[in-house]
């Protein structure tokens, strides 16, 4: 929740009643005659304010972009004095509720009886007013807040300089206005890593590159000037020199080898830990993250942007190295020889220097583009791969076709349009940069005939000219390299810089093994802000019993089971097992001991036995079997090709949904949790392969807790408790008989499913 700003105290300072304080703040942005204008909610213990503003005449939205006029003014801006103001007692105060329209809100408020409309905001206040509301609701039924209520700190939503909402509101990073700068000193740290690796392939470039500033000088000033040179000590000696010349070649070649040799290891080691680190980092992640991302865009920054990375560390900051130093060598030794030339030979770099400036933020731009466009083919691909076989089964390969032809050629414009950019460029560069090659000939030729410097200078100067364009101009190209990497770099490090949802605590509760007791206290949980999936709910499941949950679908039973799996945390309320918060226990314990089998089943690629073991790795291959006869697996097992080490593909296509499913549940019985879910586990089976597998549960069942999701309220006769979900809210809760003869929503579902099961001739 926002914090009250000091601002909005000094107003109420001296306006607050006896015993009166300040409670909430909040903000919205929009009239009720659809304009914009900036309004400022306040709770104190006793009353409601509502600070009505200037409104704002136009509000613009670009993208991610959000720019406004007023309602993103700081507070220390706002003079409430001038604002229109309302108050309401907040005993009057019944209810304050939102009402979801499309990309905005209404605020509502219930007084006496009777609700109205305050105010509205859009989609970019949702979170702070809904916050708002669900903590003033709590106050009026709570009489108090406590820190735990508070929850989040005063956050920005947007980047203060350009607009743009961040895309984890966790993280105040704004992708448009992070400095390169920034992202370079990080991969520069990440340097030392391999830092012997990289000092030897430094120590290698330098010997190097000192090998070859004194080829151009045997070359021109010591072969022209002092062997070729009459009256000259070392007139004559031509094999001497051209041996010199030959020894520093091959010297040059041999460190060229040797640097080769390490930077291959370093490439290898290089992609080998980024990949490691970007993995990992998405391992640690909870599983919202997953489910807001495209698997062809994760796919591309393992893969791809990992490859670009490799660039920076092996060619692109040697390459700088190098480069720099050749500069500054060659640089000297051109001083020494004719300050005047050297002088002259830098006049066509200026003008380079002029002519790159903005190509790097244009390209930069079109690098990311080029990138977005990419993982969109990438992820289409994916889907198109996953999905062949409801492709095939409608006829929809010339459509998929087609889309596939429209996001290629999106791709394709935005890479022609990076490449001609390129390709304009460069050859510019190369112009300007080969003038000060023309300079130097006619001033140095001019200085020749002129006799203040001798031939075998000019020629040493040109060589040198060569040596001094050559890493200039490739220092311009790297534009191409560098756009590249920090692209890829940024995207990395928001992988592995992002916040999980779910978080361990700090020295969390252990526990080994549960009694099975599960209590939910007022939980309540929304995916989006102030859309509940589930709201109150309160159930309390004794050890050792099976508890089955019925209701339509979207009702919100799927959700439940997954925050006592803490795949997700609740917004509100508590979930205990056996009396400990499952946010306080340890995530090795809480998975140990809840097992899921859930209705969405996956078969990874490998051996049968190495997907049932999945569950419990090192296991023997006895208790591999044991489950899978549990689970009535065993039977279709010994019928494949090598049985238990019988290969199954990507996703299991080569079982069927049966078949799949029973490999799901003999995992989920290997790991022999305390806490059984099971989520339509047997909603893939036919019927008679369900009635084995209930009477194989029936038996597994026994001395643990078991949560049931069906469809089938027939299968959940046998369940000590049953709780009826309707619309995020347990509607009804107890055992199966003493529900029918309540004849309330349980008695309506089983009628309708005995009338369906009769229609169709089913007993």
């Amino acid at each position: 929740m926002r914090q009250i700003p000091k601002e909005i105290e000094d107003f109420f300072i001296t306006r607050l009643a006896e015993g009166e304080r300040l409670l909430l703040f909040a903000t919205a942005d929009r009239a009720l005659d659809q304009t914009f204008q900036d309004i400022v909610l306040v709770a104190t213990t006793q009353r409601l304010f509502l600070f009505f503003g200037e409104h704002v005449k136009k509000k613009m939205f670009r993208g991610f972009v959000n720019r406004t006029k007023l309602p993103d003014l700081p507070p220390v801006e706002r003079e409430l004095d001038k604002y229109e103001m309302q108050t309401l007692p907040l005993a009057d105060v019944e209810q304050l509720d939102i009402i979801n329209l499309v990309g905005a809100g209404l605020l509502t408020v219930t007084v006496r009886g009777e609700q109205r409309t305050i105010c509205a905001f859009t989609n970019g206040r949702m979170r702070e007013v809904a916050d708002f509301v669900r903590l003033l609701n709590k106050f009026k039924q709570k009489g108090e807040l406590t820190e735990e209520d508070m929850g989040e700190e005063d956050r920005p939503q947007a980047c203060p300089k350009c607009g743009m909402l961040y895309p984890d509101r966790d993280r105040e990073i704004c992708p448009r206005c992070t400095k390169r700068s920034t992202i370079f000193r990080r991969l520069l740290k990440m340097v030392f890593d391999y830092k012997y690796m990289v000092i030897a392939v430094y120590v290698l470039m330098l010997l190097s590159t000192a090998v070859g500033l004194v080829v151009p000088y045997l070359q021109g000033t010591v072969l022209f000037d002092h062997v070729l040179t009459k009256g000259n000590p070392m007139y004559g000696k031509v094999l001497e020199v051209v041996a010199l010349i030959a020894l520093c070649k091959v010297l040059q070649v041999a460190l060229s080898i040797g640097n080769g040799v390490i930077n291959v290891r370093l490439s290898a080691k290089v992609i080998y830990d980024i990949k490691t680190k970007v993995f990992s980092s998405m391992q640690r992640l909870s599983l919202s993250f997953f489910m807001s991302k495209q698997t062809g865009s994760l796919m591309t920054r393992i893969n791809s942007d990992a490859s670009d990375l490799q660039y920076f560390f092996v060619d692109g900051i040697t390459y700088l190295f190098t480069n720099g130093v050749t500069i500054v060598g060659i640089t000297i030794v051109m001083l020494l020889l004719d300050w005047q030339m050297t002088l002259l030979c830098y006049i066509p770099v200026a003008f380079l220097i002029f002519y790159m400036r903005g190509k790097f933020s244009a390209l930069d731009r079109l690098s990311w583009r080029r990138w977005k466009r990419y993982s969109s083919l990438n992820s289409m691909i994916s889907d198109t791969v996953k999905g062949s076989r409801v492709i095939k089964a409608f006829g929809r390969e010339k459509s998929e076709i087609r889309r596939f032809g429209r996001v290629n050629e999106r791709y394709f414009d935005v890479a022609t349009d990076f490449n001609r950019r390129l390709s304009t460029i460069f050859p510019i560069n190369s112009l300007i940069i080969n003038f000060g090659s023309v300079i130097i000939w006619a001033f140095g030729g001019a200085r020749v005939i002129s006799e203040v410097i001798p031939f075998g200078t000019l020629m040493t100067f040109v060589n040198y000219i060569y040596m001094l364009y050559g890493p200039i101009q490739g220092m311009s190209n790297m534009i191409n390299w560098w756009t590249n990497c920090m692209t890829s770099a940024q995207r990395i490090f928001e992988i592995m810089d992002a916040p999980s949802e779910v978080k361990e605590v700090e020295n969390p509760t252990r526990v080994d093994r549960v009694q099975g007791k599960i209590e939910l206290q007022d939980v309540s949980f929304g995916y989006e802000p102030n859309k509940y999936v589930l709201k109150n709910i309160n159930v309390t499941v004794e050890a050792n019993t099976m508890v089955g949950i019925v209701g339509h679908s979207g009702a919100g039973k799927s959700t439940l089971v997954n925050l006592i799996s803490r795949l997700y945390d609740v917004n509100e309320g508590h979930i205990l097992i056996d009396g400990v918060d499952v946010k306080k226990m340890a995530f090795e314990d809480l998975r140990r001991n809840v097992g899921i089998v859930s209705q969405e089943v996956y078969v990874f690629m490998g051996t049968v036995a190495e997907n049932i073991a999945y569950a419990k790795p090192g296991c023997g291959r006895e208790e591999v079997i044991r489950a899978a006869k549990i689970a009535n697996a065993h039977d279709f097992i010994e019928k494949l090709p090598d049985g238990y080490d019988t290969m199954i593909g990507t996703g299991g296509q080569d079982l069927s949904g049966g078949e799949r499913q029973r490999l799901s549940i003999a995992r989920a019985i290997l790991l022999d949790p305390r806490i059984l879910i099971l989520d339509e586990a047997t909603a893939s089976l036919d019927t008679e392969t369900e009635r084995q597998i209930q009477e194989a549960l029936e038996t597994l069942i026994v001395g643990r807790t078991t949560i049931a999701i069906a469809h089938r309220l027939s299968t959940l006769r046998n369940a000590d408790f049953i709780v009826v979900m309707s619309e995020g809210k347990v509607v009804e809760q107890g055992p199966h008989m003493e529900l029918l003869r309540s004849k309330g929503e349980y008695f309506r579902q089983v009628q309708k499913q005995t009338e369906a099961l009769r229609v169709q001739g089913v007993s």
